[in-house]
């Protein structure tokens, strides 16, 4: 009788625990709902703040100058670190609003997206004497309106009826054939460098970077699906396989090379400037087009960059003949790995190295541009930032597959440095020098397409429900269509598309939408190959010197996906009642 009592009331106790953790459950999901909805409401505020302020003061030329209230014809510019060869009669290509078309519907202003849709459509025009640099103009403007293409004509409706007819297709299949004199060479690797009225200009530089001849094939495969034409796909495929074959036997690559000679001329690479777009574009092509053989590329790119670029968390540049190290230095851009990570299923990889990411960012309240590592100082010309997204990419692609919390956290975070340190009343300006804060006349377009797209999407998901898309590396989203995968379903096996073993079916499903935890799926067998699924939850920090001063910076646990508490002596865990 009495063994009876006792078992009664430790049923009753554990039943009071269990109402207390789903009470406690639920009004963690009720506090982190009503965070995303003030937090989207702030970036809104931020969008709109640089956009209007565009328009008021620098529309229709390419970006603002906040600072004072006026403009700079931009496009000219980009990559153009010596400004040569600058065009004399360039009034702009409305760059920032090309930039921020998409940025609009993800954020449900379709009234304003029509309005700048009708305007481009009767206003843009490529032909003038404009010296650009291929790859940013192919990322920025071509990306651009290929996207706000797609966009506008998908089964929304965005549109008034009949407003609409492809006008955005006819302008980026000019400036599509307006590239490709650029391709010209002995190699079929491009000129960095074109004149959009004139083409290839005589006496033009022969050097260019692995970004620039080896992040087209988005951009211009996409031209070449919506368009029918061919030749801007054959003509971005034939100078990635060129690249590809000028590869080391150790499948590294350096960063400049000769356009016409294919030789390489820095032979120093990583996954940072002048290199890191290729990485991703491998991957994205791979999904959006389905083709083995941007897979094949990727995989073994991958694998030696984990061989011989990577120390710890940290990734450093080694020479592509030998692996041995070269600079051992974080680059800013280097912040878009963990969010390439997260796409191809290295989560693990990716949480680790977005962590040390953060810390630098705390530390100086934002990212700059080069940093030190093996001095652990500032590189004393490049302490600038330019209002960069790869953080908060990288963020909203690991909220994505964790929807850890302590993401949210870190979104907040650069937001909050981010109206603190550069917004101004006639915008948001870079940063000249992070030690002072000192700030640059200069809103780059990239702050409206990418920085606030994603951190939109980080509180706000909802644009990518009921559609699969990647997105460029200038944050313009592409829709995943089957119609253009060579062999739809193996384009969805990457390692971070598992199976999910049913009674009767088997289903696939991405890591970016997949919300499982291994431990409580038990009635589910999940795995690629041989290997189990890794659990996707946020491990904060694997280093045996890390402690911990909140139970916020303790994150979710890895193994059972429950809320970590931090202890009394610093140390992360999971704490039961016993």
């Amino acid at each position: 009788m009495q063994m009876m009592h006792l078992r009664t009331w430790v049923l009753i106790f554990f039943m009071f625990l269990a109402t207390l953790f789903m009470v406690s459950s639920s009004e963690i999901d009720f506090t982190v709902s009503n965070k995303k909805l003030l937090m989207k409401e702030k970036v809104r505020q931020m969008f709109y703040h640089a956009y209007d302020n565009y328009m008021k003061y620098a529309f229709p030329h390419d970006e603002l100058k906040p600072l004072t209230k006026t403009f700079t014809d931009s496009l000219s510019e980009l990559g153009n670190l010596k400004l040569q060869h600058l065009p004399q009669n360039y009034n702009g290509s409305a760059l920032t609003l090309i930039e921020s078309l998409s940025s609009l519907v993800i954020m449900g202003n379709n009234t304003e997206f029509e309005r700048a849709v009708v305007w481009l459509s009767q206003n843009l025009n490529f032909d003038v004497d404009a010296r650009v640099n291929l790859f940013e103009c192919n990322i920025r403007v071509l990306g651009g309106l290929v996207s706000a293409h797609m966009l506008a004509t998908d089964s929304r409706n965005r549109f008034t009826q009949g407003n609409y007819k492809n006008e955005l297709l006819f302008l980026a299949e000019d400036l599509g054939r307006r590239f490709l004199p650029a391709f010209s060479t002995p190699t079929g690797l491009p000129y960095a460098w074109i004149n959009l009225k004139y083409g290839v200009m005589e006496g033009e530089t022969t050097e260019t970077s692995t970004s620039g001849c080896g992040s087209l094939i988005l951009e211009m495969g996409t031209l070449s699906r919506l368009t029918g034409d061919p030749r801007y796909e054959a003509a971005a495929l034939r100078a990635l396989r060129k690249l590809w074959s000028m590869r080391s036997s150790l499948n590294l690559l350096g960063t400049t090379l000769d356009v016409e000679t294919g030789e390489w001329i820095e032979h120093s690479g990583g996954i940072g400037a002048g290199v890191d777009s290729f990485y991703e574009y491998l991957a994205k092509a791979y999904i959006l087009f389905g083709k083995e053989e941007y897979w094949r590329m990727f995989h073994s790119a991958y694998v030696a960059v984990q061989k011989y670029f990577r120390h710890g968390a940290w990734y450093h540049e080694a020479d592509m003949r030998t692996g041995h190290a070269t600079y051992w230095q974080l680059t800013s851009l280097q912040a878009f790995w963990p969010g390439l990570q997260v796409l191809v299923g290295d989560v693990a990889a990716a949480n680790s190295s977005h962590r040390e990411f953060f810390k630098v960012w705390e530390t100086f309240g934002v990212l700059p541009e080069r940093y030190l590592l093996d001095l652990q100082m500032l590189h004393p010309t490049e302490k600038y930032y330019p209002l960069r997204p790869e953080l908060a990419e990288s963020t909203f692609y690991l909220y994505q597959a964790t929807k850890d919390p302590w993401y949210l956290q870190v979104g907040q975070s650069i937001m909050k440095s981010l109206n603190l340190y550069t917004k101004v009343e006639g915008g948001f300006a870079s940063v000249r020098d992070v030690k002072t804060m000192v700030l640059e006349d200069h809103q780059h377009s990239f702050f409206l397409s990418e920085t606030c797209k994603y951190l939109y999407l980080l509180f706000d998901d909802s644009f990518l429900r009921g559609e699969n898309y990647i997105f460029t590396t200038e944050g313009h989203p592409l829709p995943v269509l089957g119609s253009w995968q060579d062999r739809l379903p193996e384009a969805y096996t990457l390692p971070n598309y598992t199976f999910i073993q049913g009674v009767n079916q088997v289903r696939r499903a991405s890591a970016m939408s997949l919300q499982i935890c291994p431990a409580t799926a038990s009635n589910s067998v999940v795995q690629y190959k041989q290997h189990t699924l890794e659990s996707v939850c946020h491990v904060p920090d694997a280093r045996s010197d890390y402690r911990c001063l909140s139970d916020e910076d303790c994150g979710v646990d890895a193994t059972t996906c429950r809320l970590r508490s931090c202890s009394m002596a610093g140390y992360c865990g999971v704490w039961f009642f016993v």
